[in-house]
């Protein structure tokens, strides 16, 4: 359990080492020309994470030594044609020269990676509003205006009698089978509820 719960953590932190300590996903390529004796750009701003390159053009030897960095760095003497890129991981302002030719120097400025694209909030949960119930019309069968008692039908076909009274009311607008097909619907639901609780059945 204890070798269990070792591993667990030894994943958690390397995750968590990847998330701080890898360059971002965006990171750029800068170059530096080592060329007529200086450094072109002389002063050169990027990210952390980003990676410089520096390209050596002229006869003589030229290197990047830093004077002064929060991380010092020297690039072995490149001869024309050949470069040397470093990648920079930590902030601050990278001062450097030319050991060959202290008068060479040059800085790169380097700011803080760039925090990934805000997310976006969540969003927040959907608020059911209730609505207030609708009263619905009256169930009851019969009705105040009608003289005559309504028949009686199974309760599962309890809609039948309405529908009666207002075939009735509105005159032969409702097909009669429709109305023979509920009230034997009805009977044979009915029916069935019966035979199903006789006991043994």
């Amino acid at each position: 359990m204890k070798r269990l719960a070792a591993l667990v953590l030894t994943a958690f932190f390397l995750v968590l080492q990847a998330i701080c300590v890898a360059p971002p996903a965006n990171a750029a390529t800068h170059q530096v020309m080592m060329q007529d004796y200086a450094y072109g750009p002389a002063a050169l701003t990027v990210r952390a994470g980003d990676t410089v390159t520096w390209m050596q053009h002229d006869q003589a030897p030229h290197d990047v030594v830093t004077t002064s960095a929060p991380v010092a760095f020297r690039s072995p003497q490149l001869s024309a044609g050949q470069s040397w890129s470093y990648t920079f991981t930590k902030p601050g302002t990278y001062s450097y020269y030319c050991s060959v030719h202290p008068d060479m120097r040059a800085t790169v400025t380097v700011l803080a990676a760039e925090t990934p694209a805000k997310q976006p909030s969540p969003t927040p949960p959907k608020q059911t509003t209730t609505r207030p119930a609708t009263s619905s019309a009256p169930t009851s069968p019969t009705s105040s205006a009608a003289p005559a008692p309504a028949p009686v039908v199974p309760e599962s076909s309890a809609p039948a009698p309405p529908v009666t009274q207002e075939a009735a009311a509105t005159g032969p607008s409702l097909d009669p089978m429709l109305l023979v097909a509920g009230v034997v619907t009805g009977v044979a639901v009915l029916c069935l509820l019966l035979v199903g609780s006789r006991p043994g059945g």
